[in-house]
């Protein structure tokens, strides 16, 4: 059996919406090109998920929609990955037992949790990056324990 999870931090957001929380602020247009290419790019390595995790934040479910558009599947909101740390995006990945994840969320945890697992070799996440990573494991629990196998990134403007 194989552990995939696949972290995607949300595209660019607009920051001209002055008195707007942090919380409800829309992609920009950048953001709006950028996550369905993102999104066909992954489908174009046969990646599919059981399940696609988002963060409640309207630039997080407006990214997560178009990777789920792509995909053909749901998204599933989870409040807990607004603003997540790197320990909890991966707990909540775990949490789901599936053997493969997606979870579309914020930095600076994107990019602790994808350099974490990177060993160093993914420095920053920057916004619609697609970084995933494997584990030849029978569960999470073994998965979390190690390093893993191998890993895959990708960003606009790359490739």
């Amino acid at each position: 059996m194989t552990i995939e999870l696949v972290l995607v931090r949300h595209a660019k957001s607009d920051w001209g919406h002055a008195g707007l929380p942090d919380h409800d602020r829309p992609l920009n247009a950048r953001g709006r090109r950028d996550a369905p290419a993102m999104a066909r790019r992954l489908v174009a390595t046969g990646f599919r998920p059981d399940v696609l995790l988002a963060s409640t934040a309207v630039r997080a479910q407006s990214t997560a929609a178009a990777f789920a558009d792509a995909l053909g599947l749901a998204v599933t909101s989870d409040e807990e990955l607004y603003g997540a740390p790197a320990s909890v995006l991966l707990e909540v990945a775990a949490a789901t037992g599936l053997g493969s994840v997606m979870v579309v969320a914020h930095d600076p945890g994107m990019t602790v949790l994808a350099e974490r697992l990177s060993d160093g070799g993914i420095s920053h996440m920057p916004t619609c990056a697609v970084a995933r990573f494997m584990w030849a494991a029978s569960n999470w629990d073994v998965a979390t324990a190690l390093d893993p196998d191998r890993w895959e990134f990708d960003a606009p403007g790359i490739g």
